[in-house]
Order: structure tokens, then C-alpha cells, then sequence
């Protein structure tokens, strides 16, 4: 649309000047060059409005603004005032084409430049304005709807680059929540596993029971698919705490968790949650862990999680093949609401993971009533 009323302007400015020439009692071979003046100035002018066409080589713009400056003055000589207006293409075109400042002074002297056939033919006063600033105006018109066809073309394309990144975050988040998600489940299935084809033989019930905690977790993990699928990602804080109790125990890994009893927005606990779930994958791979500590509290306008593990094992990397893009995800998604993660060794073989976001991200919360509770410890 942008583009058809820039041609429509053009080609309406020049029906006017041809309309102003065929006033004029010329022979028809004079009419005929009039008009083919007027349609290279057309011609010329629809070139310098094209995209791109202020970035082309400066030896070309010179060029075609001096073969339009020609086409331009020189008809004078014969049309005098009626063909003033045709003029204004030029002046439009100095603007598209040449830096601001030397742009804007040649617009200047093409309007003054006006002056001369006026005064020679005897014009008043007012038709001297009159034609000066029709012609400036041509200019400015023809900038600016050049400009604007020129935005609005950069906007389809910027939109069409903002699809193109939406369908990539969106691909990213869906890799990220899937990693984050399922990584604890498999590896409480893994694990589980392994418990249960060592307890089949001496301790038949304990393995049914492991079984049963293995169809749980799966189903758990099979529903977590479907929810990244569908873009929820809406986790709690205490259901990975009771998770994590489970797993854990099954490892013989002793946990002590302090979890304070108020609770932040929802967003806050999503993401601390999806923290504590890629915090016990990492410990459950990583290490030889033999205790656990988790803290999760609210302090004033922060929420608050550190998990600290031991049984590092030094200079020990993970084999698997990204294997180590969890803490980058967990990064990501603690910053996107204003939080800080930090990583690292505790000193001793161990490992410290420390989690900060805003209590009020996104959303309100609401007191559960009391100070602090005391999960307490378990162990297997």
C-alpha cells in the first residue's frame, strides 16, 4: 500500500506538470520532447525512491541526481514557469540521496533557484512564493512518502524476523523445560531401577514397593512432556522438596531440609523449584554424595534456595553429551525474572548451589502462618 501511493504521488505530480505544459502553444515535436522529459524525470525520480537506494555506490547517486538536475533546468529555457514544479522531484531526491546536511542545503537552493524564471518573466510577488513553495513541497512530499514506504518495508521484514525468533525461543524453551523436567525423572528411574534389580532376589518386597515408586515417577515424567507440549510450566516448591526426600533416601543419601513456611508468588516458586529439580539431578550424577542439605526460605523481598551436597569427586566431568547445559538453563530462568544463580565448590568435596530470585516476580503470595519449619532429616 505504502509503495502504491508513492507511485500514485509521482505519477499524479507529473499529470500536473504535463496538464501545466500543454498550456503552453508549443509545435507537436516540442510537446512530444516536453513530454519525454518528463517521463525520464519520472523515471529517474521512481529509482531514487526504491529501498535501498541512498546506500548505492556515490559515484551513482552523483549520476542519476546530475542527469535529473539536467532534465530538470534545462526545459526551463523553454516552459519558464510551468515547468518549475518538476523541480521539486530533484529536491526530494537531494534529501533520499545525499547526507542531511549537504542534502538539505541543496533543497534550499533548488527552492531559491526558482526565483530567476519567475523574475524574468514578471511574475508577482505572491505567484513567485507560490511556485517556490509548491516546489519545496513536492520535495518534502516525495521524501517523505519515499521514507515511509522505506519503514514500512523494514517493519514486514522486522516482523518476519520476530516470528522467526518467537518459533526459536519457542523451540529453546521447549529444550530447556524438557531437560529441567525430565532429567530428575530419569534419573530417579534409573536409580530406582538399579535398586530394585539388587533388592529382587534378597528382598522381594522392597521391590515391589521401588516398582511402584518407579510407575509413579514415570507417570509423573509422561505428564510433565504433555505440560511442556502445552507451554505450562507452573512447578512447586514443595512437591520437589518431597521428591527430592524420596530419591534421595533411595540413594542413601541423608537430607536435612529447613524450609521456611512462607510461601512466595507463584513465579518464585516455579522457577526455585525447577532449581532444587536440576540441583538433585546434578548431585545424583555428579557425585558420591553421602548428605544433603536444602535450604528454602523467604528473606524480605527475596526467596531463597541453597542446596550444599558432598562426595564431589575432583576435576570429574560428564561424559554424556550435553551434559552440562542444566546450570545454563537454570541461569536463564532465574534471570529472566530478576534473579542470581551461583555455583561452586563449598570447600571440603563439596558443592554449593545458591538460588535469589524476587519473592514477588509476576505475582503475590501469601503467609502460611509461623517463622520456620523443620523438615528434619532422613536417611535410608
Amino acid at each position: 500500500m505504502a509503495r502504491t501511493v508513492l507511485v500514485a504521488a509521482l505519477v499524479s505530480y507529473s499529470i500536473v506538470i504535463a496538464l501545466n505544459v500543454l498550456t503552453v502553444s508549443l509545435p507537436p515535436y516540442g510537446t512530444a520532447v516536453a513530454i519525454t522529459g518528463l517521463v525520464l524525470v519520472l523515471v529517474l525520480q521512481l529509482g531514487h525512491s526504491m529501498p535501498g537506494a541512498n546506500r548505492a555506490p556515490l559515484r551513482r547517486r552523483v549520476l542519476t541526481l546530475s542527469a535529473q538536475a539536467l532534465f530538470s533546468y534545462l526545459p526551463l529555457v523553454v516552459f519558464r514557469a510551468e515547468w518549475g514544479s518538476m523541480a521539486g522531484f530533484l529536491a526530494g531526491s537531494l534529501l533520499l540521496l545525499l547526507p542531511p546536511r549537504v542534502g538539505w542545503s541543496l533543497y534550499a537552493a533548488v527552492g531559491a533557484s526558482l526565483l530567476v524564471p519567475t523574475l524574468l518573466e514578471g511574475y508577482s510577488v505572491l505567484d513567485t512564493v507560490y511556485l517556490c513553495q509548491s516546489t519545496l513541497l513536492t520535495g518534502l512530499v516525495t521524501f517523505g512518502l519515499t521514507r515511509l514506504n522505506e519503514l514500512v518495508a523494514e517493519v514486514h521484514a522486522t516482523r518476519g524476523e520476530l516470528a522467526h525468533a518467537a518459533v526459536t525461543e519457542e523451540r529453546l524453551r521447549f529444550a530447556r523445560d524438557l531437560h529441567d523436567l525430565l532429567g530428575f525423572g530419569l534419573s530417579t528411574i534409573t536409580l530406582k531401577s538399579e535398586l530394585v534389580h539388587r533388592l529382587i532376589d534378597s528382598n522381594p518386597r522392597r521391590a515391589m514397593a521401588e516398582v511402584e515408586d518407579v510407575l509413579t515417577v514415570s507417570r509423573r515424567a509422561l505428564g510433565d512432556v504433555r505440560r511442556v507440549a502445552r507451554g505450562f510450566r507452573d512447578m512447586s516448591l514443595e512437591q520437589e522438596i518431597s521428591s527430592a526426600r524420596s530419591v534421595l533416601a533411595a540413594a542413601n543419601i541423608e537430607l536435612e531440609a529447613r524450609v521456611s513456611a512462607e510461601r512466595c508468588s507463584p513465579e518464585a516458586d516455579s522457577v526455585l523449584a525447577a532449581v532444587l529439580r536440576e540441583a538433585v539431578t546434578n548431585l545424583l550424577r555428579h557425585s558420591q554424595a553421602g548428605h544433603c542439605t536444602i535450604e528454602a526460605g523467604r528473606h524480605g523481598a527475596i526467596a531463597r534456595l541453597l542446596v550444599v551436597n558432598d562426595g564431589v569427586r575432583p576435576g570429574y566431568r560428564d561424559p554424556a553429551p550435553d551434559g552440562g547445559s542444566g546450570l545454563s538453563n537454570l541461569e536463564d530462568r532465574v534471570s529472566s525474572i530478576g534473579g542470581r544463580l551461583e555455583t561452586g565448590s563449598g570447600g571440603q568435596s563439596t558443592f554449593r548451589l545458591l538460588a535469589e530470585v524476587p519473592a514477588q516476580a509476576g505475582g503475590s503470595w501469601r503467609p502460611l502462618g509461623g517463622e520456620e519449619a523443620t523438615v528434619g532429616s532422613s536417611a535410608a
